[in-house]
């Protein structure tokens, strides 16, 4: 896939491409579906399939009061898009000049002048542009003008829910990681640095790992059975995200027992996938109490992980 982080860096037009406009956060089930298009279109028309997309989230950019939480740092949907088989990816750098160029404009100049759109393919109920003029209706009459076509996808669902980002967030907020993976296509992750923490798991004789994260959205409070991938191995863990009621902490920290390994962890790069939640977090009496708890945690991880496979992206996009 060739990446362009600017329309600046296009020098010519591409060779009758297909292109797709959005957010795009998550990646999930409906997006694949759209991309599946895109490049079925591409092939049709001996062209390239083109996805375009924004960073920030324009959400941030217009709307202040409106705190959104992304289900994927920027080089997880870049890897992801990657791995849906895309020829070219172009990331626009969303600020407020370009949210006032109007929707004719944005045709115009970018979709035309420079790509070269001779089809779009556009999501249920997309716009677009300032003001959200560019519509289904509008991008028609620019293309019966221009020569290209515009096609609209129905709503891609699961039985009477459609696929959305906004429905995946709510759900991943509310600690909701074994459902969400009929709507994201895979199991929910997050990558990040293991740091030193206040060291109370060792003490337990359940030595766990504080990770640091550049993720936006994290699960609810609790604790949750896990995959921990090390380098190019998978672990089975148990993973409490909170503020460690017991102990009176005040920070929310993110802590995994990896089960059956024995190493140093400091400064590695783990990937958490959530499977399932297993219950919220709560304060105990007592440091005893705590211990009973967490081996009982512990035994129920891993039964739950010995009878759940993992679904990651290679998986969830198997034949896109």
């Amino acid at each position: 896939m060739i990446i362009h982080r600017s329309f600046s860096e296009i020098s010519e037009p591409l060779h009758n491409p297909v292109v797709t406009i959005g957010n795009f956060d998550g990646v999930h089930l409906g997006h694949r579906e759209i991309f599946r298009r895109l490049k079925q279109a591409a092939r049709e028309g001996d062209g390239v399939s083109v996805v375009v997309t924004f960073d920030p989230h324009p959400l941030r950019v217009v709307t202040s009061t409106r705190n959104i939480r992304l289900i994927n740092t920027l080089e997880e949907k870049i890897t992801l898009i990657e791995a849906s088989g895309v020829d070219y990816l172009i990331i626009i750098p969303f600020d407020s000049d370009f949210a006032a160029i109007p929707s004719g404009e944005f045709i115009e100049k970018y979709l035309i002048g420079i790509i070269g759109t001779r089809k779009l393919i556009i999501g249920y109920d997309y716009a677009f542009g300032r003001n959200r003029e560019g519509d289904f209706a509008m991008l028609c009459r620019y293309g019966d003008r221009f020569g290209f076509t515009v096609e609209e996808l129905a709503p891609i669902s699961r039985g009477e829910t459609t696929y959305s980002s906004s429905l995946i967030r709510r759900m991943i907020a509310a600690g909701d990681v074994a459902d969400v993976v009929r709507y994201l296509g895979r199991h929910f992750s997050l990558g990040g640095r293991v740091v030193h923490g206040a060291h109370r798991g060792k003490s337990l004789g359940f030595p766990t790992a504080n990770i640091v994260t550049d993720k936006e959205l994290i699960p609810a409070d609790g604790v949750y059975a896990v995959k921990v991938k090390l380098n190019d191995r998978l672990y089975d863990g148990a993973c409490n995200i909170g503020n460690n009621p017991t102990f009176g902490a005040a920070e929310i920290s993110i802590e995994t027992f990896i089960f059956d390994f024995d190493g140093e962890l400091y400064d590695q790069e783990l990937r958490i996938y959530f499977i399932e939640r297993l219950r919220g977090e709560k304060r105990f009496n007592s440091t005893d109490e705590l211990k009973r708890a967490i081996a009982d945690d512990v035994a129920n991880c891993r039964r739950i992980l010995a009878a759940t496979p993992l679904v990651v992206y290679s998986e969830y996009l198997e034949g896109i």
